[in-house]
């Protein structure tokens, strides 16, 4: 019953959020890495992009009462993808690797694992505050 909870399911989410955020992070410092490795093609996350195909298919929801509102779908258990991006080149030794591009992506990467870590821990002081009695 607990594991079909609302808190948890929000928690699974926001851990896929976390993991995805994980591996942008390693992708973009193997990019960073290979910068001056002739031939070398960079690497990316897609991740949005795959949710978006899966759209419609959000939390399951049941109806325990005729007034509350229906909604629901099947969970969606989309994965990210990394795919290597063969269709650019940016210096004559055929690597594609740009610095200021994968800097800015590091950063916003950082921004949104910050964001998902601190919403997550908001929700485990709530869930440790319902469970210790609301502050008694």
């Amino acid at each position: 019953m607990f594991k079909d909870s609302v808190a948890i399911k929000s928690i699974e989410l926001m851990k896929r959020g976390l993991d995805t955020a994980n591996l942008r992070h390693e992708v973009i410092s193997n990019n960073i890495a290979n910068i001056n490795t002739p031939g070398f093609k960079r690497s990316s996350v897609l991740f949005s992009d795959e949710l978006s195909k899966a759209s419609g298919k959000g939390l399951e929801a049941k109806l325990l009462h005729p007034k509350h509102i229906p909604f629901g779908g099947k969970r969606d258990e989309t994965q990210p993808k990394v795919v290597i991006e063969n269709d650019t080149i940016y210096r004559n030794d055929l690597n594609n690797v740009d610095l200021n591009q994968e800097m800015a992506d590091l950063e916003k990467n950082t921004l949104y694992y910050n964001a998902i870590a601190g919403r997550m821990g908001s929700g485990f002081r709530l869930l440790n505050s319902a469970i210790q009695g609301g502050g008694k």
